[in-house]
């Protein structure tokens, strides 16, 4: 029998429904307008026999006495083959589908299906009848693209089954049964190639959670050397409007050395997201040489979509970011940006008349952020193989200022703090991460002691610059002013990458065990100078030689002429002991 209840109130996209029957938190339900379109909405809360919903849609024509239909299903994303190269929105519709269906705007109430279902996968066994499997086993495998989509033991199912039928190799839809499995009990179950998952619920199919302890690989040498990210490790990246946020997520999402990489756009503006679908499919992955978008997988909510589908996407991401790392796969999942996700919940618990936090957003800012950021990690699997899902958010508080409720509460639970400067941004210092402000709790792959020396000579050489500013170089002493020009060469040379290069935009990690281990014999050499001027032309000329040499190939003739050509110079003007 169907769960009907009645709208009570409409108060923009939060509903008030009276019901009979029993509802449960985060159900899905649909309002039902007159015109027979049904609206999605999930119940937020439930208070005796009126539950709170908030609609995924426009809600005008919702008024009292409409019906609500509710589904007895949580929020739920579809999972199985077909999700790699797709571009959803945050209730997993995909878009280039309902583009076909409405044209450019899309219409309210339509809602298609995750995964194709008229599409056949080619399914190979890995289990025989009688074997014994348990929720995240793999009953068999399809080829998606360039890796092996494991078919799972449905995650929602628990204790141990016996494998009563599997399905001979071959050719299947998602919607076709490939195993019946007994339980305990003696109850045979169906298993497809796809299930179902509630997004708010973590997936726990796994064995044992690892402390992430080995680094990841991004390419960016002010990343890896100074404010590394751990394999299954969280960091966030701060920043103003303008500063570099997505230029630098795309970079790591094309570089980094992981398998998947999923983007969640949650209420970034639509010029920015159209941007990134229409590079990424032409952008060459440089570790298969065919397109970025065969791992890649794409949530888009862009600022002009409901606001309430924003919270939706950040778990849909997630979600489907554990379900590849159940396959044993290293998945980096970018949330761009949580402030617009922060905003929609400051926005509904405003609507629940919820007491406010601190700039009205809700008191529970901080749990969720938490409980999202959680969902990282680093993941031994009941076969023995480890996955991962690295989590990198980026928050854009008002006016760059850090000090606003949304960054403070990410970096209570963040490992690594990648700030973004408005001031090296302006100065055309790119990625544009303050290397004095930004921090990291991970180990990187440069030796830690050497990378803290390079760091405070970093903080030196910034103290010298701010002293200058007042007292100018004539009240500085010539020790100082070396300092100073040896902060700007590390600064230039290492920190700054150009992302229009082909081979300096992403720096493997042998080249920048190297190249720093040669930047900081530079930053230890005593050298001498009679005048200022002769320090700064010869730092300027060492500058220009050590970018000439970032953009050429590793261990090329070239690459060597030049390694020579810098140390040549430093021998003429090093101090002999």
């Amino acid at each position: 029998m169907a769960n009907i209840g009645k709208i009570i109130g409409v108060n923009s996209n939060l509903l008030r429904v009276r019901f009979e029957q029993p509802v449960v938190q985060n159900e899905v339900a649909y309002a039902l307008l007159e015109s027979g379109t049904r609206l999605k909405s999930e119940v937020i809360r439930v208070r005796g026999s009126v539950a709170e919903l908030q609609v995924f849609e426009d809600t005008t024509g919702l008024k009292e006495g409409n019906s609500v239909e509710f589904t007895g299903e949580l929020l739920s994303v579809e999972l199985g083959p077909g999700l790699l190269t797709q571009v959803f929105d945050g209730l997993q519709n995909p878009l280039p589908q309902l583009a076909e269906q409405c044209g450019f705007f899309l219409q309210r109430g339509k809602y298609l299906d995750a995964l194709p279902r008229d599409k056949k996968w080619a399914f190979t066994p890995k289990v025989k009848v009688g074997d014994k499997v348990s929720a995240g086993e793999a009953l068999g495998s399809v080829p998606e693209g360039i890796f092996e989509h494991l078919i799972m033991v449905p995650f929602r199912w628990h204790g141990t089954f016996t494998v009563e039928s599997i399905s001979s190799a071959g050719d299947y839809k998602v919607t076709d049964t490939i195993a019946k499995l007994k339980d305990q009990n003696g109850k045979v179950l169906e298993a497809k190639l796809m299930q179902s998952w509630p997004v708010k619920l973590p997936i726990k199919c796994y064995t044992e959670r690892l402390r992430p302890v080995e680094p990841l690989i991004t390419k960016q040498r002010i990343i890896d050397t100074f404010f590394p990210v751990n394999r299954g490790g969280v960091y966030c990246i701060p920043g103003p409007f303008g500063a570099g946020k997505t230029v630098l997520q795309q970079l790591t999402a094309r570089h980094a050395e992981v398998d998947i990489v999923i983007i969640t756009a949650c209420g970034e503006r639509a010029g920015e997201v159209v941007e990134t679908l229409k590079e990424f499919p032409e952008q060459t992955d440089p570790r298969t040489g065919k397109s970025l978008m065969e791992r890649t997988l794409i949530i888009c909510n862009t600022s002009s979509m409901p606001v309430a589908a924003r919270e939706a996407s950040v778990y849909t991401g997630v979600t489907l970011a554990e379900y590849y790392r159940q396959m044993g796969l290293s998945v980096l999942l970018l949330a761009d940006s949580t402030s617009r996700w922060a905003q929609a919940l400051r926005e509904m618990s405003g609507r629940l008349e919820e007491i406010p936090g601190e700039e009205a957003f809700p008191a529970y800012l901080e749990s969720v952020i938490a409980s999202f950021y959680e969902r990282g990690g680093i993941v031994r699997l009941k076969n023995g193989k480890t996955g991962s899902v690295t989590i990198g958010g980026t928050v854009s508080p008002a006016g760059g200022n850090f000090e606003e409720p949304v960054t403070q509460a990410t970096l209570k639970v963040v490992g690594a703090f990648h700030g973004l400067s408005r001031e090296r941004s302006d100065q055309r210092r790119f990625p544009a991460i303050h290397p004095l402000d930004s921090w990291s709790k991970y180990h990187g792959i440069i030796d830690r002691a050497k990378s803290v020396e390079a760091h405070n000579i970093l903080h030196k050489g910034n103290d010298v610059g701010q002293m200058m500013k007042v007292v100018g170089e004539e009240g500085t002493s010539m020790d100082d002013f070396v300092l100073y020009l040896k902060g700007e060469f590390l600064d230039s040379v290492y920190l700054q990458q150009d992302a229009y290069n082909h081979i300096d935009e992403a720096c493997p990690g042998d080249r920048q065990a190297h190249v720093f281990e040669k930047v900081y014999q530079i930053l230890k050499t005593k050298v001498t100078f009679k005048e200022k001027d002769a320090a700064r032309s010869f730092f300027l000329k060492l500058t220009q030689t050590a970018k000439d040499w970032n953009r050429v190939e590793f261990k090329s003739k070239e690459f060597a002429d030049l390694e020579a050509t810098i140390f040549k110079a430093l021998a003429e003007v090093t101090v002999n002991a």
